[in-house]
C-alpha cells in the first residue's frame, strides 16, 4: 500500500478509529484517576559544609589558631557535597530510615535489606553547581487512593522520610566524628602522661642543681636565648606529635605529610643554629661557662616541657568536648513538608499519550487487515 491508499483506509475507518480512541482515553483516565497509586515526594534542601583548612594542628596551637581535630579528623565539616550524597546512599543511612518509619511493613517485604534496596530505589539526590544538596524519596498511596483516607498519611510519610534521612546524614557524621575526637583524646592522654614523666624528671634535676651548686639564676641575655630556644623546641615537639598521628593515615606523598616534615626540619636547623651559635643569634648556649650553661640546660628544658604541657592539656579538653558534644553538622536550609499535589501519575498527559498509542495501534491494525484483503 502506498501513502494515499494509507491515508484513505485511516480517513474511511475514522469513525471506528475515533470511537476506540475516545473510550481508550476515558478508560486510561478513569484508571488513573481512581485506581492506580498516587506518588508523592517531598524535597528537604542541605547547605554543603564548611571548607576550613587542613592545615594548622598543634604547631598552630602556640598562636592559638587551630587544633588536632582538623588534622586527626580531616574533619567531616571539611567534607565535599558529594561525600554527603555517598553517605546518603549507604545502607547505613538507609538502615536508619527503615527502622525509625517501620518501612519493613509499607514495603511488605520480609527484611531490613529488601526493604533498604526499595527505599534506595525511591531515593532521589539531586547536587546543584552550587554545591547544594535537594533530596526526596518518593512514596506512594496503594491501589484505589480515590476510595481510601490515606493520602494525607503518605503526604505526611514522604516529608518525613526525607527529613529522616538528613536525620541519618547527621548522626552518621557525629559518630565518626566522636570516634575520630576519641582517638585523638587517647593519643594526647599518652602524650600527656610521657610529658609529665619528663617535666618532673627536669624539675627534680634543677632542684638537686641548685642545692648543690647553690646556682639560681641566669643573666637576662641567656634567659631570652632559653625563652627563644624554648618556644622554637615546644614548637619542634608539637609537629613530631602531630606527624605521630597523620603519617599512618597518610600515604608518603601526601602534602599535608610532605609539608609538616619540612616544617620540622626546618624547625631542627634553627634550634640547632642557636644550639652552635650561629651569628642570628645574640647568645649560643655553648658559650655560657660550665655551670651557667647546666642550668640554662635544665631551665630550658622545663620551659620546653611546660610549654608541650600546656598545649597537650588545651588540646585533650577541646578534643574531650568534640567527643561528647551534642551539637547538628547538617546546616538544613529547607526541611521537607507535606507535598499538596501528587508527582504522579500524571493523569492528562498520560491519557492523551495512551489515546495517541491506541490511534496509532488501531490505525495499524485497520491497515494490515486492509493489505492483506487486497493481497487475497
Amino acid at each position: 500500500m502506498n501513502y494515499h491508499q494509507i491515508l484513505n483506509t485511516i480517513l474511511y475507518n475514522k469513525n471506528v478509529i475515533i470511537k476506540i480512541t475516545g473510550l481508550s482515553i476515558i478508560l486510561i483516565f478513569l484508571i488513573l484517576f481512581f485506581v492506580f497509586p498516587e506518588s508523592y515526594e517531598s524535597t528537604v534542601t542541605v547547605l554543603p559544609p564548611e571548607k576550613e583548612s587542613q592545615m594548622g594542628g598543634l604547631s598552630s596551637l602556640l598562636g592559638g589558631n587551630a587544633d588536632i581535630s582538623s588534622v586527626i579528623t580531616g574533619g567531616l565539616s571539611n567534607a565535599n557535597s558529594q561525600l554527603y550524597i555517598e553517605i546518603l546512599k549507604s545502607r547505613s543511612a538507609g538502615e536508619y530510615v527503615v527502622k525509625k518509619h517501620n518501612l519493613i511493613k509499607y514495603y511488605n517485604t520480609v527484611n531490613m535489606i529488601k526493604a533498604v534496596n526499595k527505599l534506595q530505589k525511591d531515593l532521589n539526590i539531586e547536587l546543584t553547581k552550587e554545591g547544594i544538596i535537594k533530596l526526596n524519596v518518593n512514596v506512594s498511596t496503594s491501589l484505589f487512593p480515590f476510595f481510601t483516607n490515606e493520602k494525607e498519611k503518605i503526604k505526611k510519610l514522604s516529608a518525613d522520610v526525607s527529613n529522616s534521612y538528613i536525620a541519618a546524614l547527621d548522626s552518621i557524621n557525629r559518630n565518626k566524628l566522636t570516634s575520630k575526637a576519641k582517638k585523638a583524646r587517647e593519643y594526647i592522654e599518652g602524650q600527656i602522661i610521657i610529658t609529665k614523666g619528663l617535666l618532673d624528671s627536669v624539675e627534680s634535676s634543677l632542684m638537686s642543681f641548685q642545692k648543690s651548686n647553690k646556682t639560681f639564676s641566669l643573666p637576662e641575655q641567656v634567659k631570652a636565648a632559653i625563652d627563644a630556644a624554648a618556644k622554637i623546641k615546644a614548637e619542634i615537639a608539637s609537629t613530631e606529635i602531630e606527624l605521630g598521628m597523620v603519617q599512618s593515615n597518610l600515604k608518603e606523598d601526601n602534602r599535608t605529610l610532605i609539608a609538616l616534615r619540612s616544617k620540622l626540619e626546618q624547625l631542627r636547623e634553627q634550634y640547632n643554629k642557636m644550639e652552635m651559635g650561629s651569628q642570628d643569634y645574640l647568645v649560643s648556649f655553648k658559650e655560657v661557662p660550665q655551670l651557667g650553661r647546666e642550668l640554662a640546660s635544665l631551665l630550658r628544658e622545663i620551659k620546653i616541657q611546660n610549654e608541650v604541657y600546656l598545649l597537650l592539656q588545651q588540646q585533650y579538653y577541646k578534643e574531650k568536648i568534640q567527643e561528647n558534644r551534642d551539637l547538628p553538622t547538617v546546616e538544613v536550609l529547607d526541611e521537607a513538608i507535606p507535598p499538596q499535589k501528587p508527582t504522579g501519575p500524571r493523569v492528562i498527559f498520560s491519557s492523551i499519550f495512551g489515546g495517541v498509542f491506541v490511534f496509532m495501534l488501531i490505525s495499524l491494525i485497520i491497515i494490515y487487515s486492509e493489505q492483506k484483503k487486497l493481497k487475497k
